[in-house]
C-alpha cells in the first residue's frame, strides 16, 4: 500500500519523469515517492534507484486509475497524456493536488471548463505551457514591475540533438491545425509555422522562429490580461525549420493530419538526439517599461521541462516558503515568487537574465 504523504508521479520513468524524480531526490531527500506507469519493471527499476520509493503499475486510462494505490497520496504529478481525464477527476474528486503538465492549448481550456463543473476538492494546477510552465512562470515574475502587459513575444530555439519523449511530440503534431492567439485585446486564428521572424539568443546566434501553439498563449492573457502573446519555435538548424514550412506553405501538414498517417506525421516530426541545449528568450511590453528575459539550460529541454515540474511539485505542496494553494484550478503564472524561483533555476543549472528598459523607452505599438 502507498504511503499516504507520497508524491505519485504518473509516466515517472519517462524522458522528463526521470530527470523530476532525481530532482525531487536531490531537494527533498525525505519525500516518499511512487513511481507509476503501466509497465511495472522500469518503474519499480527507477524506485531502487532512488529510494525511499515505489514502483506501481498504473492504467492512466482506467476509469479510477488511482484506486490501484491503496492509499490517498499527497499529490499526483501527470507527465504522460491523459486522454480521457481520468487520472485528473480522479484526483479532483479525491481532494488531491494535482500537477498536469502534458496537455495542448485546447485540452487545457476543456479542463478548464469541465472542473467548473465539477469544482475539484484540492488544488489543480495545469502547468502544461511550454517547459512546464517555466515560460508564463518568469513572464509573470517580470510583469509584476510592468503593470499590464501590452504585447509578449516568446520565441524558442529547439536543438535537434536534443532528446525529447514521446508525449513532447503532442506539440509537434498539431502542425497543420490552426489555434487561437491573442492580439491587441482580441482573438483571432492563426496557422503554425507562419509569421516568421528572426531572434537573437544569449549567446548572440540568431534563429528564424515560427508560430506555434502553446498554451501560455491562452492563459497569459486570461491570468495577466495580456493584451497580446505570440509564442514562436525554430531549429537550430535552418534548413530542417524551412523543410516544416514549405510543408505548410504547400498543404501537406493539413494532409498528414488524417488519423492513418498518425505513424508517418510523427515519425516526421520526431527528433532521436541525446541532449542539446535549451534556449529561449522573451521580449515583454508592458505600461512601464519593457524587458528581456533569456533561458539557457546546457542540460537539454527535457531538463529544463523537468525543472519546471518541480517549480510546479514544490509551489502545490508549499515547498517553496508560502503555503500551498486552495482548492480549485491554478496556473504556474499564478502567485510566482521571484526569490525562490531564481534561486531554484540557478541550484537547477539553468542561466537566466533579465534585461529592462525605461518607460520612456518604450516604442508606441502599433496597430497592424
Amino acid at each position: 500500500m502507498v504511503s499516504e504523504g507520497s508524491v505519485v508521479l504518473v509516466g515517472g520513468y519517462g524522458v522528463v519523469g526521470v530527470r523530476l524524480a532525481r530532482l525531487l531526490r536531490e531537494r527533498h531527500p525525505g519525500l516518499p515517492l511512487v513511481i507509476a506507469g503501466r509497465r511495472l519493471e522500469p518503474a519499480r527499476e527507477l524506485a531502487a534507484e532512488l529510494g525511499n520509493a515505489e514502483g506501481v503499475a498504473l492504467d492512466i486510462r482506467a476509469p479510477s486509475p488511482l484506486a490501484v494505490l491503496g492509499a490517498k497520496p499527497r499529490a499526483v504529478v501527470s507527465l504522460v497524456n491523459d486522454p480521457e481525464d481520468h487520472l485528473l477527476m480522479s484526483a479532483a474528486r479525491d481532494g488531491v493536488p494535482v500537477l498536469d503538465i502534458t496537455r495542448w492549448t485546447s485540452r487545457v481550456r476543456a479542463a478548464v471548463l469541465r472542473l467548473s463543473g465539477t469544482p475539484p476538492r484540492g488544488p489543480v494546477m495545469l502547468g502544461s505551457a511550454w517547459m512546464a510552465g517555466l515560460v508564463p512562470r518568469l513572464v509573470a515574475m517580470a510583469a509584476r514591475r510592468l503593470g499590464r502587459l501590452e504585447h509578449v513575444d516568446v520565441g524558442i530555439r529547439f536543438a535537434l540533438a536534443d532528446e525529447a519523449g514521446p508525449d513532447s511530440l503532442e506539440y509537434m503534431d498539431r502542425l497543420g491545425l490552426s489555434y487561437d492567439v491573442t492580439e491587441q485585446g482580441r482573438e483571432r486564428q492563426v496557422l503554425p509555422l507562419t509569421d516568421g521572424r528572426r531572434v537573437t539568443f544569449s549567446d548572440g546566434r540568431s534563429t528564424r522562429v515560427f508560430r506555434l501553439d502553446t498554451p501560455e498563449q491562452a492563459t497569459l492573457p486570461m491570468v495577466l490580461g495580456a493584451r497580446g502573446v505570440a509564442t514562436r519555435l525554430g531549429f537550430d538548424s535552418g534548413s530542417a525549420t524551412w523543410s516544416l514550412v514549405v510543408l505548410q506553405r504547400l498543404g501537406i501538414l493539413r494532409l498528414l493530419q488524417h488519423p492513418r498517417l498518425t505513424p508517418l506525421r510523427r515519425a516526421l516530426l520526431a527528433t532521436h538526439g541525446t541532449g542539446g541545449e535549451a534556449a529561449w528568450v522573451a521580449d515583454l511590453e508592458g505600461a512601464h517599461g519593457r524587458t528581456r528575459i533569456e533561458v539557457v539550460d546546457p542540460k537539454g529541454q527535457a531538463h529544463l521541462t523537468a525543472v519546471g515540474a518541480l517549480l510546479g511539485v514544490e509551489r502545490l505542496l508549499g515547498m517553496d516558503g508560502a503555503p500551498p494553494p486552495s482548492a480549485g484550478v491554478w496556473f504556474p503564472e499564478h502567485e510566482p515568487r521571484p526569490e525562490e524561483l531564481l534561486a531554484t533555476l540557478r541550484a537547477c543549472g539553468v542561466t537566466v537574465r533579465l534585461d529592462e528598459v525605461a518607460s520612456s523607452e518604450v516604442p508606441t505599438r502599433k496597430a497592424a
